[in-house]
């Protein structure tokens, strides 16, 4: 018998809250009534609007009216509050509350909306939700514009990022969003039998989100740990071989290494443990628990914005399943101009050979999405050459929501294949527990490297008022590029490298309308495996790759929020034909580079061969999808950049063309800006041949402490211009499998 799966209940989400007393976002009435009438503007009633948009709010025949007057003006504001304060820098927060307070009174209105907010009649100046629609529409539009007053543009890009994402993912008891009929969309419903096989990791699993300070004590002690506590400063003293902080690409490939060669392995996680029957779907509560900072971290100037996994298996349990080896120019250039014999080895070809085994990568697809069948078809059209994309999932994986968690349990990541491994050889995973620091001790016998011995963390369940103290022989930062900076320097480390050399691989989208009426392109945006074929942008002047171009999945609320607002009109007719519109990406391989040195602060600039690089792989792009038939394509650039293709004469299509480039972020002081996103971040702790190079060595060991590894994106030497999880993967492999042979021969004691 089947039953329709119950997701879990972090995973669920739920409705609007309603009572303004359970809201802790501390904007005032006032603040909420300016934020209100914003939403009024920002969101579109999706239906076809009539020359008086004053109108719009009005109709109530059509099932969605209810929810965006419900969203407008009672809920929504308040929503939008707690998810900014939530999720938004400090700074952000408080320019976003100045301007709203300012909005709320006369003076304030005239002072940042102009002569807009006058009037002949009394009382001659109106405050700005007094304002018509359309004159709140005139305002916006010109904030998104600013290049003077950039404060203005900042809170524009933060309310309008904000507002859409909690407006399309905002959902009832029943699990569903009304707008979703509007644009198409829907959730997949999966069903499951009625009977659960137990938990792939719950032998070894210490959940401690429902733990108090003597139930966590005894269940260390049943995992077969040692734990004694200390009173006089609140602890719990654990002692393990190796402790490992991450669960994700790197620290899972390094727990089953190293529980399988005999070490007792404890793995911290800060996410939680989630399997197939638990995922939902459902884009809102699925980005806030699976996404670090719930998928809205962002550079410091808000140009990029930041996609990295943030439970157990880390970004393996969300990413695209692309599993593509390392380039052999890439190797090549590691291993010759970085002095990184490894990755010149049959050591670490073998380690790729074991990493696809273990993963089940497969190279074909037995049916294509309608995104990917778009691009292959745009490329096949022009001429150009498509290449299958391997996956870690069976050929016949048709799932478009994998980036919330595979509900078919077909994606084989760290959770369900190495951490699987290491569990069953006695690993123990602690899930809701952050590292804070690192322990450094002096060395030993005059020796001027310090010492690792272990790591202090806490537990994110405030219930539990102990932290632990984990003594080991060796310590694995495996917590990926954006944290293990922060938490290496934050316990002390000073190498330079430590943060620096940040890549981001940068991605740019276009997007392409492809109507029902194309019967041969069969599907939605949202249906079918999310990269599955990809297209390589070769240089005219050498065989390097400038670009690949990909596919991408963006929900409903990813995709309004990312999609650039020109008018409340624009958006109507953009969110309505959402279903049938196909999103390519170019991504570059950056020269350009970054830091991140404290958590959640990350600088990043693009050099100029980026920009150029993304340029071409954006009009390349945008000729695959003009080939494969589309009827309006255009970019994701503030002012709405777009082009009909049907009719329009080749001219005016070069011409548009020529107009397409990379621009700056919404910090730019240009007229033109857009946000880029990251799905890959590497390079900020890279291996080096010595410590002026590199913050580890070849083996992954950090140059200034003992003891101390890295085994995660962060050790890449250089971007690598494809998909990484193969690379950290063999990557962490060799590292963990030097690192075993080293403990057998009792390097460490």
């Amino acid at each position: 018998m089947k039953k329709k799966k119950e997701p879990h209940p972090l995973l669920k989400g739920g409705k609007s809250r309603g009572d303004c007393s359970s809201y802790s976002h501390g904007f005032s009435s006032s603040q909420i009534q300016s934020l209100s009438a914003i939403c009024q503007v920002l969101i579109p009633p999706l239906h076809p609007l009539d020359d008086d948009d004053d109108n719009a709010n009005n109709i109530q025949d059509l099932p969605n009216m209810a929810y965006y007057n419900s969203f407008c003006n009672s809920s929504g504001p308040d929503e939008v509050a707690e998810l900014l304060v939530k999720r938004g820098s400090p700074k952000a927060v408080f320019i976003v509350s100045l301007v709203l307070k300012l909005l709320s009174s006369r003076l304030g209105t005239l002072l940042l909306c102009g002569f807009t907010c006058l009037d002949w009649k009394w009382p001659f100046v109106h405050k700005f939700a007094e304002l018509s629609l359309k004159k709140r529409e005139s305002i916006l539009q010109r904030w998104c514009r600013e290049t003077f007053l950039l404060p203005l543009r900042i809170v524009f890009v933060q309310l309008k990022v904000i507002c859409f994402f909690v407006f399309f993912s905002l959902i009832d008891e029943n699990l569903c969003n009304p707008a979703w009929e509007a644009i198409g969309y829907q959730v997949e419903v999966i069903e499951s039998p009625t009977k659960t096989e137990e938990k792939p990791l719950e032998k070894g699993l210490i959940d401690i989100t429902n733990k108090n300070d003597s139930s966590l004590k005894e269940s260390l002690i049943q995992k077969g740990l040692f734990v004694a506590e200390d009173t006089n400063d609140g602890t719990y003293k654990i002692k393990c071989d190796v402790v490992i902080v991450g669960s994700g690409c790197g620290g899972g490939v390094a727990a089953a290494i190293l529980a399988k060669s005999g070490q007792k392995v404890i793995v911290l996680e800060k996410g939680h443990y989630f399997v197939p029957e638990d995922y939902s779907g459902l884009e809102g509560p699925s980005m806030s628990e699976l996404y670090e900072s719930g998928g809205m971290l962002t550079t410091q100037d808000g140009k990029v914005m930041m996609l990295a996994g943030s439970t157990v298996g880390g970004g393996s349990s969300i990413n695209w399943s692309a599993c593509i080896r390392t380039p052999d120019y890439v190797l090549k250039d590691w291993s010759t101009k970085y002095k990184i014999p490894l990755y010149s080895s049959h050591e670490y070809q073998s380690a790729m050979d074991a990493v696809c085994d273990r993963i089940g990568v497969t190279e074909n697809c037995a049916e294509e999405g309608f995104q990917n069948q778009i691009l292959r078809k745009g490329c096949e059209n022009l001429g150009l050459k498509a290449e299958p994309v391997p996956r870690n999932s069976s050929t016949d994986h048709y799932c478009g929501s994998c980036c919330y968690g595979c509900r078919r349990g077909e994606k084989k990541g760290t959770d369900s294949t190495w951490l699987v491994d290491a569990v069953n050889n006695g690993a123990v995973i602690i899930s809701g527990c952050r590292a804070e620091s690192v322990i450094l001790m002096n060395g030993h016998n005059g020796d001027v490297r310090k010492r690792c011995i272990g790591v202090i963390a806490t537990p994110e369940n405030k219930n539990i008022r102990k932290k632990l103290h984990i003594e080991a022989q060796v310590t694995v930062s495996a917590c990926g590029t954006l944290m293990t900076p922060p938490l290496l320097i934050s316990s002390g480390l000073e190498n330079k490298n430590i943060g620096e050399n940040l890549h981001l691989h940068p991605v740019s989208f276009v997007w392409g309308y492809f109507p029902e009426s194309l019967v041969e392109l069969k599907g939605k945006c949202f249906e079918g495996g999310i990269l599955t074929s990809l297209h390589k942008v070769q240089s005219e002047e050498s065989d390097n790759t400038q670009a690949i171009v990909e596919a991408a999945v963006l929900g409903p609320a990813s995709f309004s929020a990312l999609c650039p607002w020109v008018s409340r009109r624009n958006m109507n007719d953009t969110m309505i034909k959402y279903a049938r519109t196909a999103v390519l990406f170019a991504l570059c391989k950056d020269q350009g580079s970054g830091e991140v040195k404290k958590r959640g602060y990350i600088k990043y600039r693009l050099s100029e061969l980026d920009k150029e690089n993304l340029k071409t792989g954006l009009r390349r792009a945008l000729r695959i999808l003009i080939s494969a038939g589309a009827e309006e394509v255009g970019t994701f650039r503030s002012d709405g950049q777009r082009i009909r293709c049907k009719g329009t004469k080749d001219e005016d299509l070069e011409e548009f063309m020529d107009n397409v480039t990379a621009v700056g972020g919404p910090r730019s002081r240009s007229e033109y800006w857009t946000i880029y996103c990251s799905a890959h971040q590497m390079g900020s702790c890279r291996m080096g041949a010595n410590e002026e190079d590199g913050a580890v060595d070849e083996n992954g060991e950090c140059w200034e402490v003992k003891s101390l590894f890295v085994c995660d994106g962060s050790v890449l030497p250089t971007a690598i211009g494809v998909n990484p999880m193969v690379t950290i993967q063999a990557t962490a492999y060799c590292i963990s499998t030097r690192l075993a042979q080293y403990l057998k021969k009792g390097r460490f004691l």
